[in-house]
Parts: C-alpha cells; structure tokens; sequence
C-alpha cells in the first residue's frame, strides 16, 4: 500500500465528462489498496472568467475579496469530483483550503504556504476514504481565504504530498510526460522517464509548461517524487508504464538517475526582448540604480551582460525583460537618464531565448563550444548569452526559433528512440 497525492489541472476537469474519466483513475489507484488524496483546479478557463469579473467590478478591487472570488473555481470541482467517486463507490469527501486548513502568508493573489494541518486528512485515510482537495487557495493567519497564484494547483499538491509524506505526487496533465522539448516544434523529441529536480526547475523556468516552477522548487526541497502523467490516457490501460513502474515522467534526485544525458532537453521562449545602455558610468551602486527601480516596477529581468570599455570609465550593459515589459521598462530608463548617466539606450523586441539543459554538464566540457558551432552553422547570430551550472541559454532572432531548436536537438542526440533516462 502507498501514500499517493494525485493533481489535476482544468483541463483534466474540463467537463462532466472529463471529471468521470479523472475519476476512473483514482478508483484505479484506490482499488489497488493506496491512500489516496486527490487536489484539483478550477475547470479550464473558469478562473480566468472570474478574474475578469473583478476587473469589470473595479480596476482597483480589494485583493482580499478577489481571493474570495477566483477561488471559487475550485470549490465547484471538488464538489463534482467527490459526488463523481461516490457514484462509482469510492467513498470520498470534498475539502476546501480553509477547511484543513492550509495556512498560508497574507500576500493576497500570490500567498505562500507555510503549513498544513494533517489530522483531518489522516482521519479520511484511516476511515479508508479518498480526500479531494481544492488547490490554489488556503487560509491566512486573519482567517481571510487567500489564492496561491496561477498555476498554484501545482503547488498545493506537492505541499500535501510533503505535510503527508507521500510516496510520490502525480501531477496528471494533458500532455504523456516530460519531453526532450516541444513536441509540436521537434516531432522527433522523446519523452523522459526520468528526470532530475535541477533539470525540472531549470525547464520550467525557461518556458516549459508542464510544471509550474515554485511546486518543483517545494518537491526539491522536501524530497517530494514528482510523476507526471496524462490524464486523457484510458485508465483501465497501463501502456505508460515502463518496466521499472514509471508511468510518464519521474522528477527525482539526481542520484537516482542511472546513466544521465549530458543534454537532457531544450526549451524556449519567444517572449523576450533587449534593452542597451551605452556608455553607462562605471563606479559602485550603478546596476543597483538600473535594476532596483525595474524591480520595484515589477518588471522581471532575465539575462544580463555587462562589457567594460578599455578605459575603465563607462561600461555597456544589455539585460532582457518580457516583451509586454518592454515599452514601460524602456520609459523608465529613460526616466532615470539623469541620475544614472548613460549615452542612450536601445531596445529591440521580436527575440527568443533557446538554452540546452542537462546535469551531465557539469562534468563534460565543450558543451558550450558546440552548441555555437550548431547555431553558426545555421546562421543564428546570438545576442546575447547566459550560463549555469547545469544550463546554457542564447538571445537570437524570434524567427530562428524554430531552427536553432531543432538543430541543438539533433546535434546533442536527442532525436526520437527509446525514452531516455534523464
């Protein structure tokens, strides 16, 4: 018998029909004898209409009445996915954040976790029933129902799995796993069977989807097994499942991957664009004055290169922000002229960021030398480039996307075959 945290995205709870299916693979979990917590999000696209609601109502509404809106998506699918178990004899009953509760921060609209009361759920277990949770949301320590952010679902579930020392957390989606990339750029890209936690995060911040990036942070730290799994896959159908029990894709400890790739996958972003400071006065406190308003501005930036000039005096600095950033990042720059000291400044938008990612980077060398020798060949100039430990990505031309991720592809052997490792 096993611990098992099960999640659903909107997409899997899409309609009636789709609850059923979600369903059908729970009992499949709970006939085996597991303990099964089941969390869930809103049906796809309902949070977005009740986020549009309270724009409507007001451009400056109270977050914490937001809150009590958006999170309603989520009380309505518990309450179908239990009344969906019960009709197929798995006993089970519908829980809402505040009812564990999951105690969370006070920052309406993007709350972190920061505990989960388990007696509640270890009373379901006992009495054999499923416990189906509604992600997204908790309680705050003003007894005010707060959401995680978009995307919180994710972490919910991992953060139960953890309070639960689960076994492992299936994240069920709508794609089979993990891929090598994107499967609707690179038809060739394989799916993982195994994948590390580092490898995970790195992705998922660079623009892969299937994972949101602060649930495989929360999995890392707490050791949490990540499976990810699709749920548009007929139950009662095991052919996902290779001969070591893994069915899509398994984030873990690196030292639980065998033989590791040197690349384990390429993502993208083509939401990306460059903004140039020429001739910016080189003395102390200078990138604090250029990033410090930015952040305040809430404006993320990414990639960063700063070049001396031979004197010593001024220096160039280019950085990346979103492309929907990118018009009020370079107004504020320009704002702070003056006070920074700069020439002028430039901005080019239409760009996208293509990094190769893989653990067995830290022991091979020539990585990076290969990877611009592939782009060169092709000519994809690079802009821009940015490294880890384990990650190397390069700014190029939007319309080169295509190209340059499917030549990286090929050239670090990640070409169809069988599942890779990792």
């Amino acid at each position: 018998m096993a611990r098992i945290v099960m999640k659903f995205g909107g997409t899997s709870v899409g309609d009636i029909e789709r609850i059923n299916n979600v369903a059908a693979h729970v009992k499949e979990e709970y006939d085996a004898g597991n303990e099964v917590a089941v969390v869930v999000s809103a049906m796809s696209g309902e949070t977005n209409r009740l986020v549009s609601l309270c724009r409507d109502i007001s451009a400056f509404h109270d977050a914490r009445e937001y809150d009590v809106v958006v999170s309603a998506g989520e009380q309505v699918s518990v309450g179908l996915l239990a009344m969906a178990l019960n009709k197929i004899d798995v006993p089970a009953r519908s829980w809402l954040g505040w009812q564990f509760p999951i105690l969370t921060s006070s920052v309406h609209g993007s709350a972190r976790i920061q505990d989960i009361v388990t007696d509640a759920l270890e009373a379901q277990f006992a009495d054999g029933r499923v416990a189906v949770i509604a992600g997204f949301q908790g309680l705050s320590q003003e007894n005010r129902i707060t959401t995680l952010g978009r995307g919180g679902s994710d972490t919910s579930a991992v953060a139960v799995a953890a309070a639960l020392n689960a076994d492992r957390c299936d994240i069920y989606t709508d794609v089979e796993g993990v891929y090598t990339t994107d499967p609707r750029l690179v038809p060739d890209a394989r799916r993982l069977k195994k994948i590390s936690y580092e490898e995970m995060l790195e992705m998922a911040s660079l623009g892969s989807k299937v994972l949101q990036t602060r649930s495989v942070e929360l999995a890392m730290a707490h050791k949490v097994k990540l499976q990810v799994r699709s749920s548009f896959d007929d139950p009662a159908k095991k052919k996902d499942v290779s001969e070591d029990g893994i069915a899509g894709t398994m984030v873990c400890s690196e030292e639980e991957i065998m033989e590791q790739e040197i690349v384990s996958g390429i993502a993208y972003s083509k939401d990306e664009a460059k903004i140039t400071l020429r001739r910016v006065a080189d003395h102390p406190g200078t990138a604090a004055a250029i990033f410090g308003p930015l952040a305040d501005a809430a404006i993320n930036v990414d990639m960063i290169v700063q070049n001396i000039s031979a004197d010593g005096g001024y220096t160039d600095m280019t950085f990346t922000v979103p492309n929907d950033d990118l018009a009020r990042a370079h107004q504020l720059i320009e704002s702070m002229r003056e006070n920074i000291g700069f020439s002028e400044v430039e901005s080019t938008s239409g760009l996208a960021k293509i990094s190769i990612v893989g653990v067995g980077m830290r022991s091979h060398a020539g990585v990076a030398q290969k990877m611009f020798t592939e782009l060169a060949d092709k000519s994809i100039n690079i802009q821009v480039i940015s490294t880890s430990e384990i990650k190397i990505s390069v700014l190029v031309d939007a319309d080169y996307t295509e190209l340059g991720v499917r030549a990286l592809h090929a050239a670090f052997n990640l070409d169809g075959g069988n599942e890779g490792a990792g």
